[in-house]
């Protein structure tokens, strides 16, 4: 009966807390620029900003209305 020959080499790796480690590096902002954007792009984010000022609005109306603040109103 032959033996079988087990081939693996465990490799180890020190792990190293976050906090222990050295800070990174970083990235600075400076003199990137604007982000050039697509007309569709564009539209597209300025839907997605009406559509969260409309949400926050339909919101703050029902925090008044269950205040009794609109009721008080009409």
């Amino acid at each position: 009966m032959a033996t079988m020959q087990n081939s693996f080499d465990p490799q180890y790796y020190c792990v190293i807390h976050p906090l222990d480690d050295a800070p990174e590096e970083k990235c600075s902002a400076e003199g990137l620029g604007h982000i050039a954007m697509t007309p569709t792009v564009r539209l597209s984010l300025k839907v997605l900003r009406g559509y969260l000022i409309l949400m926050s609005i339909m919101l703050l109306y029902h925090v008044l209305d269950l205040a009794g603040i609109v009721h008080q109103l009409r």
